[in-house]
């Protein structure tokens, strides 16, 4: 009996190693979050650590939010902290309880549901929330978040399709932050959220679905993204290429399509407009020698026109080998017809035209 044991005991120990050392192997799966769901983690997670922050905005309560941006928020935290207001912008950043709250330390989250009708609010943005504390003497700290999706989207013409990060990125006492992954969603609103200057938080509505692999540091509570800081998503060689939000998918596609042919693309995620990191971007193209921006605004003072700005003015112009593109949105309002619209937004097949144009091939 004894021998038959050890015979039975031993393919067992045998089988048994071989199962350890295959699920030793085996990687855990990756977790996929989208943007939307990413942003609803960040904005929950400072809601749970501070109580002093609240969201308000137009059916974010009981709705969930226009695009479900803050679903099950409401159901969480109550009517206090979730708050619907009534159908004026307006009304977000000037209503009595977020400037009333400032000296209380309350941060507000004031959600748009597009930033094309933050223009409703913009005195309140640019006249009071970002020269606040500039005219206390620093007395005064304005922490607010707005936030909301930002640019094109699809089918909504030329009163729901603007850009605005260079609007708000000109104005000094305003940070402006304009995230295109899950990870950077994530990072930026919990940043934007726990500083104490007014953070415009440019979303946008076609990436809100969009699912992306979250690292495991992302996925910490603890997780944040300093807003200033740039990410390079893609080390190349023969050129850089410069996005912010859904233009950087877009570069990325380019960069492997050019791959195939020898060209390998520097791709330089932005996230941050104001303040923005010049640095990471000189140093790219003092390695690459050339330059190519991608932006869906207008191309007349636009966040391209001031890299190239900023490039010729500082150390990296020396380093070029030719002179800087720039790949934008049309200078026209947005058309609302499909055929139209796709020609006034840049694609792919546009900034691989502008790579090759800086390249001279």
């Amino acid at each position: 009996m004894a021998v038959a044991a050890v015979l039975v005991r031993k393919p067992l120990e045998q089988v048994s190693g071989l199962l350890r050392r295959r699920f030793h192997r085996t990687a855990p799966a990756a977790l996929q979050v989208t943007v939307r769901e990413a942003i609803n983690q960040g904005m929950d997670e400072e809601l749970e650590r501070d109580e002093k922050v609240f969201l308000l905005g137009e059916e974010v309560a009981q709705y969930d939010g226009a695009y479900k941006v803050s679903r099950g928020l409401w159901k969480k935290y109550g009517d206090k902290r979730i708050i619907d207001t009534p159908i004026s912008e307006v009304s977000f950043p000037s209503g009595s309880r977020p400037w009333r709250g400032m000296s209380a330390g309350l941060r507000p989250i004031c959600e748009f549901m597009t930033f094309n009708f933050s223009m409703q609010a913009i005195d309140q943005v640019i006249n009071s929330a970002a020269k606040t504390y500039y005219m206390s003497g620093g007395l005064q700290s304005v922490p607010i978040v707005f936030r909301g999706p930002n640019g094109a989207s699809a089918g909504v013409a030329a009163q729901h399709s603007q850009c605005f990060a260079a609007w708000y990125g000109h104005c000094p006492g305003l940070k402006v932050v304009s995230p295109w992954s899950s990870e950077d969603a994530k990072g930026l609103i919990k940043s934007a959220i726990r500083d104490n200057n007014p953070v415009v938080v440019l979303e946008n509505e076609l990436m809100y679905g969009v699912p992306f692999e979250l690292p495991s540091e992302a996925q910490s509570k603890d997780f944040l993204i300093p807003i200033g800081k740039a990410k390079i998503e893609r080390q190349g060689t023969h050129v850089t290429i410069v996005a912010h939000s859904r233009p950087v998918g877009h570069c990325l596609e380019a960069a492997t399509v050019l791959s195939k042919e020898g060209i390998e693309c520097e791709v330089i995620n932005l996230r941050t407009i104001r303040p923005m990191d010049i640095e990471t971007i000189e140093g790219s193209v003092m390695k690459t020698n050339h330059l190519v921006t991608v932006e869906g605004g207008w191309p007349q003072f636009g966040v391209g026109a001031e890299i190239c700005a900023r490039i010729m003015e500082g150390p990296a112009f020396n380093f070029l080998d030719a002179p800087a593109v720039r790949v934008t949105g049309a200078d026209v309002p947005m058309p609302y017809a499909k055929i139209l619209e796709d020609n006034s937004v840049p694609q792919v097949k546009d900034i691989i035209f502008a790579i090759k144009k800086t390249l001279n091939i």
